[in-house]
């Protein structure tokens, strides 16, 4: 089976360069995107990523600690219902909902998709509910609101399917634990007519692989060589979650 990929914004800011590429960079802003894919092939619509949700006033409070960050605008092009629009999706056409990493610039939308499986990786989830350290429990609800939350352990339970590390949702798109950002960070494997796309979060940007060098927002370095090895090996065409520079090399961010 293969599948056609459109990548769609639905938010962007300004990152320190440290923030992006560790340890290097520290005189520079980057350009800085959120974005989903939809991944559509053999009668299935599957999604990667909800986008942000509307109201982002619970963020005020830690941008003095984020000294790294500037200027998160969701332009109304940008929110994830007008962005699906555009290319003839509703919520309800949506079967498999993929979320990676579990924090909120993905997971702010999950109570929208009313019919999707909603695939989460099985590890993070376990870290989100049980981590090992609590110094981020005053912080849970930056990565899932207690809105979606709800919605996750009751109404939606059923739809909420636990990946392993390496598991295939449907014939074609296949993850992996990526990790380097998150315990919760896959990588997307895509069949297309072009050869295999890889979409993740464990680069921010296709210097991050190409160049070698681990994302500035890093977990676990040794994941994140690990991680960009196999991308190389693996995949014909990268996805870096965050690079506007997807769209220079990928007009539309269409790949068929």
């Amino acid at each position: 089976m293969e599948y056609r990929v459109q990548v769609l914004r639905t938010g962007h800011m300004e990152l320190l360069g440290a923030c992006i590429y560790t340890m290097v960079r520290f005189d520079r802003w980057e350009p800085f995107i959120f974005t989903m894919a939809l991944v559509r092939g053999g009668g299935k619509t599957l999604l990667i990523n909800s986008g942000l949700d509307d109201d982002l006033s619970f963020l005020d409070p830690y941008w003095k600690d984020w000294p790294g960050e500037r200027n998160l605008v969701v332009s109304p092009e940008e929110k994830p219902l007008a962005a699906l629009a555009r290319h003839c999706v509703v919520p309800e056409d949506v079967d498999y909902l993929v979320v990676t990493p579990l924090v909120y610039y993905s997971t702010g939308n999950i109570d929208l998709f009313p019919k999707a499986q909603i695939c989460l990786l099985k590890r993070g989830w376990i870290d989100f509910c049980a981590p090992k350290y609590r110094w981020a429990d005053g912080m849970r609800h930056t990565l899932i609101s207690d809105r979606v939350l709800a919605h996750l352990v009751t109404k939606a339970w059923p739809r909420v399917h636990l990946l392993e590390d390496e598991d295939e949702i449907i014939p074609g798109v296949r993850v992996w634990f990526a990790g380097a950002h998150h315990r919760s960070t896959m990588a997307v494997k895509i069949a297309t007519a072009r050869g295999t796309v890889i979409y993740s979060d464990c680069c921010f940007k296709y210097g991050n692989v190409e160049e070698n060098i681990p994302i500035g927002y890093l977990e676990n370095i040794e994941e994140a060589y690990d991680s960009y090895a196999r991308i190389r090996k693996e995949a014909d065409i990268l996805l870096p979650a965050f690079d506007p520079e997807v769209f220079e090399r990928f007009p539309g961010g269409r790949i068929e």
